[in-house]
């Protein structure tokens, strides 16, 4: 089962923090994934019509940190993902780590004009 959370922001916007399997092909561990929208429907919503159609937000066990907030408030698609820590707190090696892009995850070809 997925870990997740949600933060509401004070302008009414939420932030929701989903820990998922890699949709990666051969990809194996989990993903943090970050998601900026106006409620925690629509978060769900922008993740199924990427593909992620099995996503739901089961209590708040896991609700995004202040940097997590800061990242996906600051990326202009609002939904961003890196690799989930594995014992609960990120190490060393997760510090380091960018969020990257939803498109860099799903293999989608970035839009140049």
């Amino acid at each position: 089962m997925s870990a997740g959370g949600f933060c509401k922001l004070p302008n009414g916007t939420v932030v929701v923090a989903l820990n998922l399997p890699s949709p990666a092909a051969g990809t194996p561990g989990s993903v943090r994934v970050l998601v900026h929208a106006r409620n925690r429907p629509r978060a769900l919503t922008r993740l199924r019509n990427l593909g992620l159609r099995a996503v739901y937000l089961r209590g708040n066990a896991a609700p995004p940190t202040l940097d997590e907030i800061t990242a996906v408030l600051h990326h202009p698609d609002g939904l961003i993902w890196r690799t989930a820590p594995t014992g609960g707190t990120g190490g060393p090696d997760l510090a380091q780590e960018l969020w990257r892009p939803i498109r860099a995850l799903l293999g989608r070809p970035v839009a140049r004009t």
